[in-house]
C-alpha cells in the first residue's frame, strides 16, 4: 500500500467517523448554555444590545472591512468573557456557595477581567467611530 492510498484510506475512514448526532448535541448544548447566560445575566443582555448597536453604527458609519471586523471581534470577545465570568461563577458557587472569602475575591477578579475587557472594547470603539462621528457633525453645520 503506498503512502497517498494509505492517506486516502485513513481520510475517507475519518469522514465516515463523523457523527452528525453528536454535532447536533454539541450545538443544542452549547445553545442551552448561551440561553441559561443571556436569562440569567443582566450584563449580558446588556451587551448583546451595545453589540448590535455597534454593528449598526458600523454600516450607518461605512467604516472600512477592517474596523467592521475589529468590532466584531472586540463583541465576541466581550460577550465570551461574560460567559467565562458565568461559568467561574457557577462554578465557586457549587464549591462554597458565598461562605469563604476567597469565593468572593475568585468573582470580583473576574467581574474585574470583564470591566477591563469591555473599556478596552470601548477606547477601541471610540478611536474607530469618533472619526466619522465628527464628519457627520461637520457636516450638519
Amino acid at each position: 500500500m503506498t503512502l497517498g492510498t494509505l492517506w486516502t484510506f485513513n481520510f475517507i475512514r475519518l469522514i465516515f467517523m463523523f457523527s452528525f448526532k453528536r454535532l447536533f448535541l454539541s450545538f443544542k448544548t452549547a445553545s442551552e448554555g448561551l440561553i441559561f447566560v443571556f436569562r440569567t445575566e443582566q450584563n449580558f443582555r446588556l451587551q448583546i444590545l451595545f453589540g448590535f448597536l455597534a454593528i449598526l453604527f458600523s454600516y450607518l458609519f461605512d467604516l472600512r472591512t477592517s474596523e467592521r471586523i475589529i468590532v466584531i471581534l472586540l463583541i465576541m470577545i466581550v460577550l465570551t468573557m461574560e460567559i467565562l465570568n458565568t461559568a467561574l461563577e457557577q462554578f465557586t458557587d457549587l464549591l462554597k456557595p458565598r461562605l469563604h472569602h476567597y469565593v468572593k475575591t475568585i468573582k470580583d477578579i473576574m467581574a474585574a477581567a470583564v470591566f477591563l475587557t469591555s473599556i478596552g472594547a470601548l477606547v477601541v470603539g471610540i478611536i474607530i467611530f469618533w472619526p466619522h462621528f465628527i464628519t457627520i457633525v461637520n457636516d450638519l453645520r
